[in-house]
């Protein structure tokens, strides 16, 4: 699984629903002079254009709510856990979780 930077793509389970907004919470560790992601750098994000427009008694996904899965058992960066690409988490709305489409790199992994 590779590690996730901030350039990655995430998207909510209405693809092209976008989640945006990341403001990584360190930057001392990069992959290609980009941050990489910790806990809990994708909770509390906007998801932009998210297709699912709602009729009555439905909501449209809006913003990331958490983490499931995703954060690495083994390697950390200032005591936070790395970000891979099998993350995903809940939103606010009635839907499937978010997931990583892209994690915006390819030369740096872990197994856990």
């Amino acid at each position: 699984m590779y590690w996730v930077t901030e350039d990655a793509t995430m998207v909510c389970s209405h693809q092209p629903g976008n989640v945006t907004g990341f403001d990584p919470a360190q930057s001392w560790v990069t992959i290609g002079n980009r941050r990489v992601l910790i806990d809990p750098d994708p909770v509390g994000r906007s998801i932009r254009g998210c297709p699912n427009v709602p009729p009555v008694g439905v909501k449209q996904c809006l913003k990331t709510i958490g983490v499931s899965q995703g954060y690495s058992a083994l390697i950390r960066i200032g005591g936070f856990s790395v970000c891979m690409d099998n993350l995903q988490g809940p939103v606010d709305a009635p839907a499937p979780p978010y997931t990583v489409r892209n994690p915006a790199q390819q030369l740096v992994g872990t197994d856990s």
